[in-house]
Order: structure tokens, then C-alpha cells, then sequence
């Protein structure tokens, strides 16, 4: 292993992804780094103030440790194309007796003040996703002490992570689970196992590749490694263990053999995620229009009820396509399990 991670006392090529929405507690991130490898905390979907408690709970426990950040990457959609798709998702709404928002809201994810947060109070890792940030906010974070790691899915987009002065690159494969990092969400990234992907993205900058996307084995930990990346970062695998705070239907449909297939989808965010086909995906699929944030505001108060109500039809069920070796155990059971071959 690199100095990566062992200058940040991580033992095992292993790092915990960031899973916004729940998943990624203090505790996971914490669990990961006992284990000898790093976690990451999601500040997706927080506030600034939420994310600083979050960090504060984490550095209390005395391990390295990274903070991803969504960058503004706003995919507007037309007011007409937005109504259209709130009328045709109102009707699984008014089940829970719910008032979806008229009106498109397209928000930054408080931006700016999570870079400032950053700055001011650093952490030894921050990446970012959806978007490649200014150079200057790299710099900042740079000269502040931290690594700034940039998550891609092709070679061209690690290219122009590069010219932004970030430190690594983080490879995402399509075979991953919730949002593809596409830097192009109306072009979601073409089918490529994640070796090739890794091979191609080296070939095409000089920086460390931290691999992520379908890893469920120690045989694809070891394939990654072998084709060149440094560490490697999981997350659907880690969805089910005893410190995730992914919600209980959510753990339970990774297993149940109701849900036996994955589809790469719009429909709940406007932005193309990987999750367990139900209900909502093959109703909605094939009529939802590109428009992140707004369509994730406009469906996030009917995902809460459907999750509050154990509705597994109507959730965003995120899963990768090994889901089925996510187990019901530690993390550090989990990332033992992954190392196996290493």
C-alpha cells in the first residue's frame, strides 16, 4: 500500500464510502478505521451546522478520517417537464396524504458554508462528487492540510479533475450503487468493468486511484488492486452491518429474494442512481425527465413516509450489483472479509 492511506495510520487498503442520506454514521466511519482502513462521512443532504456535529462526534474518537461533499452541479428542468412528472408522482403521494412541491427547487447543498467549514476546522480528507470544484476551493482545502480527492467515472473526467490540483481520484464503475459521480447525468456512463476502468484512467493521469463501484469480494478487492489502484472503497457491502444507519427495510430488501435485480435510474432524483428494482422504478423509469436537485426535493417527503412506513415499493432501495454479499455483521467483520486475498 501507498502513503495514501499509511500516513494516515490505515493498515488495509480498505475505505468506507460516503453514503448520504442516513447510512454513513459516525460509527461506521469510526468502525472502518479501528478495523485498520478510513471511512468518510457524507455531508450530502446536511446542513453545515449538521455536518459539523457529525465531524465533531468523529474526531472525538481520535482516527483519520474524510468528508464528501456534493458539488453544485445544478441539472435545471423546465417548470412544464417538472409539473408533468409532480402530477404523475402525486398520486403514490396522496397514499401518505402528502403535498409534493409545486414548484422546482434548485439549491446548492449550502455550499459555501460546508467549503468554510472545511477550511476553518480542516479534516484529513475531503472528496467531492457530482462536480469538480474550483481550483481555488481545491487550494484552500490543500493549504488548510487536507488531501482533496475527486470522484470520476471516465478518463476525460480525470482529466479535468487533475487540472483542478486534486492530490487522488476516486473510480467510480457504473456496477456501484446510488448516484453515478457522472460529471454528465443525461449521459450516464457506458457499461465497463471496473480493472478496464481503473487501466484507462491511469493511462490518462498520473494520480492515485482509489477504486470503487461492484465491490462486494475479496476477489474484486483483489482484481482492483491488481489492475493498478491504491485502495479501494466500499459501500452497498457495508449497508447491512450493525454500524450503518441505512433504515431496516432498506437492510432487509438487500437480502429479500423479492428484489432480484438492480436498474441505473432517474426516477428519484432526476440524477441517474443504481438501486433494487421495485415498484416505483418500473412505474416511474420511463417518464421522468433530468433535473437534479429538483427532482429530489420534489420526491424526498414521499421516499420518508414510504421509509417511516416500511413501503419498500415506493423507497429508494440504493444498491449496488453485489448487494447480496452485504451481511448482517461488524464492519470490522466486513473489511476482514474483503482483505481476505489481499
Amino acid at each position: 500500500m501507498s502513503t495514501l492511506l499509511s500516513d494516515l495510520g490505515a493498515d488495509l487498503p480498505l475505505i468506507a464510502a460516503p453514503m448520504a442520506g442516513g447510512p454513513s454514521t459516525p460509527e461506521l466511519v469510526t468502525a472502518a478505521a479501528r478495523a485498520g482502513g478510513l471511512g468518510f462521512l457524507a455531508g450530502g443532504y446536511k446542513s453545515a451546522q449538521a455536518l459539523a456535529g457529525q465531524i465533531h462526534i468523529t474526531r472525538a474518537e481520535g482516527f483519520a478520517f474524510g468528508v464528501n461533499l456534493f458539488v453544485p452541479n445544478s441539472v435545471p428542468v423546465s417548470r412544464e417537464a417538472y409539473r408533468r412528472y409532480a402530477r404523475e408522482v402525486q398520486a403514490e403521494a396522496d397514499r401518505y396524504g402528502l403535498t409534493l412541491p409545486e414548484e422546482p427547487i434548485e439549491d446548492d447543498d449550502h455550499w459555501k458554508d460546508k467549503i468554510d467549514l472545511l477550511t476553518s476546522s480542516p479534516v484529513p480528507w475531503v472528496s467531492f462528487t457530482f462536480g469538480i470544484p474550483d481550483p481555488a476551493v481545491v487550494s484552500a482545502l490543500r493549504r488548510a492540510g487536507s488531501a482533496v480527492l475527486q470522484c470520476v467515472t471516465s478518463a476525460d473526467e480525470a482529466r479535468r479533475a487533475a487540472g483542478a490540483g486534486v492530490d487522488a481520484l476516486i473510480v467510480q464503475a457504473p456496477a456501484a450503487g446510488g448516484h453515478s459521480a457522472t460529471l454528465t447525468p443525461a449521459r450516464p456512463p457506458a457499461p465497463i468493468r471496473l480493472p478496464d476502468l481503473i487501466t484507462g484512467v491511469r493511462r490518462a493521469v498520473a494520480l492515485p486511484v482509489i477504486a470503487t463501484g461492484g465491490i462486494s469480494t475479496a476477489a474484486d478487492v483483489a482484481a482492483a488492486v491488481h489492475a493498478g489502484a491504491e485502495a479501494v472503497m466500499v459501500g452497498t457491502v457495508l449497508l447491512r452491518t450493525h454500524e450503518s444507519g441505512a433504515s431496516a427495510p432498506h437492510k432487509a430488501a438487500l437480502v429479500d429474494p423479492a428484489f432480484d435485480s438492480t436498474v441505473v435510474t432517474r426516477a428519484f432524483t432526476g440524477r441517474p442512481a443504481r438501486a433494487l428494482r421495485n415498484h416505483f422504478t418500473d412505474r416511474y423509469h420511463s417518464v421522468t425527465p433530468v433535473g437534479y436537485p429538483a427532482l429530489h426535493h420534489l420526491t424526498s417527503p414521499l421516499r420518508k413516509a414510504a421509509t417511516a412506513a416500511a413501503d419498500t415499493r415506493l423507497i429508494h432501495l440504493w444498491a449496488g450489483t453485489g448487494h447480496r454479499e452485504a451481511k448482517a455483521e461488524s464492519t470490522a467483520d466486513t473489511l476482514e472479509r474483503l482483505a481476505d486475498q489481499l
